[in-house]
């Protein structure tokens, strides 16, 4: 059935989508190296940049450029020398926290990476489903590992899934990743693949 807008549509909510760069996992002690937050408004699907920065947290050092850290150095157009210049996670924060107290709720594709960084920085947020695992079953990926269910689709598969070969690559940067993960969130929304419930 096509997608028909509520009624109600006026009370749906818009929500903050986050992306974070790191220097690796959380249980590695990694570093958020970069955050980004995109606004996406369910009633319309209309999508706004609210917050872009680099970030340097404090024990930021050359040991978070080389394995097991890294990964986003070597992957992505970031820099070292641009992440020892950027503001302090302290500076950042009350901006960062105002941006996810002006939203109805919070997520991000991969929620059970980004959230918990957030947590452990002491950020509140209301969580909303992750979009990764409601696109797990519509994009059905074959298993990985030994495992029966389908594969956790990454960024790239959703999307090229949903949209095609439309010749975007993700980025590994925070805005433009977050602002291609809320047109992702909004059209498994279209499709009936995302629930609102928190």
């Amino acid at each position: 059935m096509p997608f028909q807008p509520s009624l109600f549509a006026d009370t749906l909510p818009s929500i903050a989508v986050v992306d974070i760069e790191t220097t690796g996992f959380l249980r590695q002690k990694g570093l958020i190296v970069e955050v980004g937050i995109a606004s996406l408004n369910f009633n319309n699907g209309e999508i706004r940049k609210e917050f872009n920065s680099l970030v340097r947290e404090q024990h930021f050092n050359e040991a978070h450029t080389r394995p097991p850290y890294g990964w986003i150095f070597e992957n992505s157009t970031l820099r070292v020398e641009e992440v020892e210049q950027a503001p302090s996670m302290e500076a950042l924060f009350d901006d960062i926290q105002r941006v996810l107290l002006s939203f109805n709720g919070v997520t991000a594709y991969n929620a059970a990476f980004d959230m918990p960084f957030l947590r452990a920085r002491s950020f509140e947020f209301t969580p909303y489903p992750c979009p990764m695992i409601a696109a797990t079953p519509l994009v059905n990926l074959p298993p990985v590992n030994g495992k029966s269910e389908p594969k956790w689709p990454t960024v790239q598969e959703t999307w090229d899934f949903l949209f095609g070969d439309t010749g975007y690559k993700e980025t590994h940067r925070a805005l433009d990743d977050a602002m291609h993960e809320a047109k992702i969130i909004y059209e498994l929304y279209r499709r009936g693949a995302y629930t609102l419930k928190k």
